[in-house]
């Protein structure tokens, strides 16, 4: 521009008119998500020399910059990636919240029908009515069991679809990234100032990035970002974005993982690499809470089927069958039935590597009752070729044996409840998830003949006592029970033990008796006895190993007589017996579960009480890290963003500048 007093009333005219423009910029962005203020920079031209010093040459416009701060801009980021997690996990874990105490929907009120259906039977063991809804009511616990997990894989597969627009997500803006990238480097290059609209709408895309997942980014010279994800795996280099991929997890083909395209494949990442964000919530969610809420449900569904069955094979039926008896082809007193526990191949074991199965463990008996040690977790079972080790993944527990064998024995010191089988030797490198509980909850269900016949209910004991219509003293024998076993000792029925000098004999050769539940004696021939004492427990041990013995039990209680006899048969015709019935009632209110440590009712309210505090732990963080991302964003704004009483000032301070300017041109 040339010199004299023309030139710079047009420099001053061109810096007012580029004030006016780049204010009108900014009233008209004031509402723009991601606009970054922008400001016009002036510098003084430098004068000309005269005999009387420099003389001004006027203005010019060194460049038009964004007021951008990109530590306040990586705080907004990094506490938007914070928020959108939680408010993520929060809108889920609600979910499960709001379904497990549900008063009508909830699991409660079905156990509490379920025992109540128990005691209308051991009320009235012979009324079909009684028994009709016994049934109707494990219909009903069933169902609700079914619902409930049925629900809990339908969020399983909300998430997958979640998962999968996330990761759609993602890729879009990281090949926006890309192409602003270039745009910004060939804008820079050309003109040698920065192109601040471009770099705004990168600024956006980098935060609605960490909506969905948290990055990182750093800077490099020629105007482009990096944007890195995890650990400092690549999403965006330069020009170039690499995409996320959505694939089963070689671990567990049924759940959906995040990997990195490579040129060789998807490259699976770890979860601990998907951190902040809507995706982070979601699988945050999925592993902490909705896989430890299934685990539990079905753990209390499986306990619950294990020992009622246990019980009910104790039993006998209103028609007289029971395991003691010779029942008809396909007979089960079982009330329940349900699936066995899963196990899942690793994708990446050799073809041709064994087959590994697992069985629940019998439950085991106390007090008259049963109790399981199944624990809510999944488990991981892998072989390095010289030994196996199965992790429990809910603590990271481990046992290592030299094989399947060996680990089952380690086991028994430290049962979980299943046991585990493969159909050879496990080879270097393989390895299986085994999910005792994870989907049991969709897979209980009565027994489909009991349904049809209510009268097939195990209510009666299938043994009964009596004294000997001879006897001279006065000891009484107890009505009996039965245990784990007893089935074995059918053939010895009915069984006559006659009092004869403080002991109690005939007892068949060959069987073994325990008095109140110590090591059992071995009966060498009838003549062999054991001491009597009165109210002893006499155990006729059975087939079961259980400690302690179990088979048939009974007491004498009393002063009995030489010759005095008590005799061990069926139980025929047991119409209004509800011994059986009775005792599977008492499964209520005790320890069936966790090895002897809380019942059914105080499991599933213990799954209720910590669903619920980490629903609330949630809730308030989601709150605090709003607050957290409501600051960092004023602390932004107030620095970048447009603020119209501000703008409108500059409007009137440019207006004058440029009306100044034309006046001195006017003049020149």
């Amino acid at each position: 521009m040339g010199s004299g007093i023309l030139g710079t009333g047009v420099s001053g005219l061109v810096a007012a008119q580029y004030g006016l423009q780049t204010t009108e910029h900014n009233i008209a962005n004031a509402n723009t998500p991601g606009y970054t203020r922008q400001r016009v920079i002036q510098g003084s031209n430098a004068g000309d020399m005269t005999g009387g010093g420099f003389l001004g040459r006027g203005v010019h416009v060194a460049t038009v910059e964004r007021v951008y701060s990109r530590f306040l801009t990586e705080q907004v980021d990094q506490a938007q990636a914070g928020a959108s997690q939680l408010d993520s996990y929060a809108a889920h874990i609600r979910r499960i919240d709001s379904l497990l105490a549900d008063a009508q929907a909830g699991l409660s009120p079905a156990l509490q029908g379920f025992f109540d259906g128990v005691a209308q039977v051991a009320a009235n063991p012979s009324s079909l009515s009684s028994r009709q809804l016994m049934i109707s009511s494990a219909q009903g616990l069933s169902a609700r069991y079914q619902s409930l997990g049925t629900q809990f894989a339908q969020m399983y597969d909300q998430i997958n679809g979640e998962i999968r627009d996330s990761v759609t997500a993602i890729n879009s803006h990281a090949e926006q990234i890309a192409r602003l990238n270039e745009q910004i480097g060939l804008a820079q290059a050309t003109s040698g100032h920065s192109p601040n609209d471009l770099l705004d709408a990168r600024d956006y895309q980098v935060a609605e990035l960490n909506k969905l997942i948290r990055v990182k980014t750093s800077s490099s010279g020629d105007g482009s970002v990096s944007v890195f994800i995890g650990s400092g795996q690549q999403l965006v280099v330069g020009s170039r974005s690499t995409a996320l991929a959505v694939t089963a997890s070689a671990g567990d083909l049924s759940r959906l993982v995040v990997g990195l395209k490579t040129p060789s494949g998807v490259q699976e990442m770890s979860q601990s690499l998907i951190e902040g964000g809507a995706l982070g919530g979601l699988l945050a969610f999925r592993s902490e809470s909705l896989d430890r809420a299934s685990n539990e449900l079905g753990r209390n569904a499986v306990s619950l089927a294990l020992t009622v069955n246990a019980q009910a094979e104790l039993g006998q039926d209103l028609l007289g069958q029971s395991l003691l008896s010779t029942p008809p082809s396909g007979f089960t007193p079982d009330l329940f039935t349900v699936g066995g526990p899963e196990v899942r191949a690793d994708g990446r074991n050799p073809p041709g590597s064994p087959t590994v199965t697992a069985a629940f463990a019998t439950p085991v008996p106390f007090s008259g009752n049963f109790y399981t040690d199944l624990v809510a977790s999944d488990y991981r079972l892998t072989s390095d070729g010289s030994s196996v080790t199965l992790t429990r993944l809910r603590d990271d527990r481990q046992w290592t044996a030299a094989d399947l064998a060996a680990l089952d024995t380690q086991l028994q010191a430290e049962p979980q409840g299943f046991t585990i089988t493969s159909s050879g030797p496990l080879a270097a490198g393989t390895s299986y998830l085994i999910q005792p509980t994870r989907d049991a909850a969709r897979r209980i269900a009565v027994n489909p003949a009991m349904l049809a016949d209510p009268r097939l209910i195990p209510a009666a004991a299938p043994v009964r006592t009596t004294a000997g219509a001879a006897n001279t003293g006065s000891a009484a024998i107890s009505p009996g029970s039965v245990g784990p076993g007893y089935e074995a000792l059918g053939p010895v029925l009915p069984l006559t033990v006659v009092v004869d000098n403080g002991q109690l004999r005939n007892f068949p050769a060959g069987s073994r008796v325990s008095i109140d539940g110590g090591p059992p004696q071995l009966i060498a021939g009838p003549g062999s006895g054991v001491a009597y004492a009165s109210g002893a427990t006499i155990t006729l041990v059975g087939a079961s190993s259980a400690a302690p013995p179990s088979g048939i039990s009974f007491s004498i209680s009393g002063v009995p007589n030489n010759g005095d006899s008590f005799v061990l048969a069926r139980n025929p015709g047991a119409t209004s017996d509800g011994r059986n019935v009775l005792a599977l009632g008492q499964l209520q209110t005790l320890d069936t579960m966790s090895g002897k440590t809380v019942s059914f009712q105080e499991s599933y309210a213990e799954l209720v009480s910590e669903n619920g505090s980490r629903t609330r732990q949630v809730q308030v963080g989601a709150e605090a890290q709003k607050v957290l991302l409501k600051q960092a964003q004023d602390s932004r704004d107030s620095l970048s963003g447009v603020n119209l009483d501000e703008e409108a000032a500059n409007l009137i301070r440019y207006q004058q500048a440029y009306q100044a300017a034309a006046k001195a041109l006017e003049i020149a």
